[in-house]
């Protein structure tokens, strides 16, 4: 298998450069204000490149399952995904950019064996503010990349950060690999698109952040964050040039040829087939680490996952309830890797087959509303694809029977302002991540831990957390608890957590290894993965829980918790809003 071997490789090589191998983490964030997925391997890592101590140390390594789906249109292509693998290493301000940029090289060509001919890279050009990156490019000449093949680009290309309006950021510098290996093919540059070149890794340096003024300032610390996409490297390593022909996706994509009847090969066929492909993946992961649909944020998603699968299923005579038996095929080509799939398989093929029995209901409810329009123009055929997930396909299908044409470009105007509104909302939704970290936010953080410390006293030792999301307003908590609190346990709830802030109690952090700090009684999240070496925060005699920080020093700070809204979060899921005063 080229996965496995590349992600054992990739691995082998950084620990014997001194780098320690953190989890493969839930799709979840934990503690995250804002981020609905991890988007990045260094999502996880948010606390620690801020410049709190990692308790493996200032070298990590990781093979990191990710989602992202705020260019879900681009997928389709032969190598865009929404989940796909990502492996990276980081450097915590330990090394810099010639280790970086050598070692990189290094397993490209020593390890992976690829053509040092093929390989082309991009380094920031500055701007008025942050001079033009000449160190990286020189330590490219220096390791044997001509000066003709390193390209200098803009923010835009070669740039990092801040996720937000401020945070760490800082210049790129981004690895291509030339898929024709023919300088005298294709007339373009690395980042043209042009379908020459392929970007496979990228290394940031993270070196500056914009503070809350809008300055430009330096790190306390400087960070070495990379990231390459697993499933690129092994279709370029497979020599195919089409990430959905490898043996990631070669299964999954034979078995929609047999259900639909149709052939990958035939250019009409390729978009859908692999829409589906990627869609039922990303769906099958999301539901394994708990996520169902809905209409409302993580299970919005989901739910939009599986319904594009559905609609593009249409287009090649998808067989209804086809995208569960894709889904198991996933399952068994990744549970070897990812066990919880295995572990959840009932659920997933349950969870996938409901929701595409109601979306077959919508799309029969949409024949219905299109027939009650004499014309269809792109407004209707919008509105239509809006409210319904009715695809543009079929409204240009049922418009072409009334003698009439769907002007497309209409069409696509109102797609693009839906775009604009959707990702202006998912800007603002996405906009924590490093910039999180705030005053306001580190204090309702250690609040979540006197909450949950006082849930489980007043309702017993049942409740388990299963999620949270601090804003640098107010705390969100979910947890296992059966049936909705009574107005006298909230009360309790609300006191008990009051009492300890007045009792102003110290906030211990230990760094030990994760059997000690179960031993210890340290509370984890349920399902999660931990490295073998973790941070355990104590409040007190009070609290003890497994968590990365940051935390205040002494609760006395935090001023006074209020509930403001108790809620059910699903099945058998209460949670709590909450704010300090």
């Amino acid at each position: 298998m080229i996965a496995k071997n590349l992600r054992n490789k990739f691995l082998d090589f950084f620990v014997k450069r001194g780098h320690r191998v953190i989890p493969n983490v839930s799709l979840i964030p934990e503690n995250d204000s804002t981020a609905l997925f991890i988007s990045a391997g260094m999502h996880p890592l948010v606390p620690y490149l801020l410049g709190e101590p990692h308790p493996l140390g200032k070298r990590l390594c990781s093979v990191q399952r990710c989602l992202r789906t705020d260019d879900i249109d681009l997928v389709g292509s032969s190598w865009h995904h929404t989940f796909f693998e990502m492996l990276g290493n980081w450097s915590l301000g330990d090394y810099w950019k010639e280790e970086a940029i050598s070692w990189s090289f290094e397993f490209l060509v020593k390890e992976l064996n690829l053509d040092r001919k093929r390989i082309y890279v991009s380094c920031f050009g500055g701007d008025r503010n942050i001079p033009r990156d000449e160190e990286s490019a020189k330590i490219w000449q220096k390791i044997g990349i001509p000066k003709e093949k390193i390209y200098f680009y803009g923010k835009k290309e070669n740039w990092w950060g801040p996720v937000g309006e401020f945070g760490p950021c800082g210049p790129d510098t981004e690895i291509f690999y030339d898929l024709t290996g023919n300088p005298c093919g294709l007339d373009c540059r690395p980042n043209d698109n042009c379908g020459r070149f392929l970007e496979i890794w990228n290394n940031v340096f993270m070196e500056y952040e914009v503070n809350r003024k809008g300055e430009v300032v330096f790190l306390k610390q400087k960070n070495v964050d990379t990231g390459m996409g697993l499933e690129r490297m092994v279709s370029i390593l497979s020599k195919l040039g089409d990430d959905y022909q490898t043996e990631l996706f070669k299964g999954i994509v034979q078995l929609i040829e047999s259900l639909s009847g149709e052939d990958y090969r035939k250019e009409k066929n390729q978009r859908p087939i692999r829409i589906i492909a990627d869609h039922a993946r990303a769906a099958t992961f999301l539901i394994a680490d708990g996520v169902f649909p809905s209409n409302l944020e993580r299970g919005y998603i989901l739910r939009r996952l599986i319904r594009r699968a559905v609609r593009f299923g249409r287009m090649i005579n998808l067989k209804k309830l086809s995208i569960p038996k894709i889904a198991e095929e996933v399952i068994q080509k990744m549970k070897d890797e990812y066990p919880k799939l295995e572990e959840h398989r009932e659920k997933i093929i349950e969870t996938i087959a409901n929701e595409e029995e109601k979306f077959q209901k919508t799309l029969e409810k949409g024949l219905k509303e299109v027939e009650r329009y004499e014309k269809i123009d792109g407004k209707t055929a919008f509105y239509l694809y809006e409210t319904y997930g009715f695809p543009l396909e079929m409204s240009e299908e049922i418009a072409f029977e009334k003698g009439q044409k769907i002007d497309k470009k209409e069409f696509e105007k109102e797609f693009r302002k839906h775009q604009e509104i959707s990702r202006s909302g998912a800007n603002k939704k996405f906009a924590g991540g490093l910039a999180t970290h705030s005053q306001e936010a580190i204090k309702l953080h250690t609040a979540t831990h006197l909450l949950n410390a006082s849930l489980r006293y007043v309702l017993g030792s049942h409740v388990l957390q299963k999620g949270s999301n601090i804003t640098n307003s107010r705390l969100r908590f979910d947890f296992l608890n059966p049936k909705k609190l009574t107005p006298e346990e909230l009360r309790k709830v609300e006191d008990l957590v009051n009492q300890k802030i007045r009792e102003n109690l110290e906030v211990k952090m230990e760094i030990m290894r994760f059997e000690e700090a179960r031993k210890k009684g340290a509370i984890s999240v349920p399902g999660e993965s931990y490295p073998e070496k973790v941070k355990v925060y104590s409040i007190g005699d009070f609290s003890c829980e497994i968590c990365g920080g940051p935390h205040v020093n002494f609760t006395g700070v935090l001023g006074r918790f209020k509930i403001i809204k108790e809620e059910g979060a699903g099945a058998g899921i209460r949670r709590i809003y909450a704010v300090l005063e």
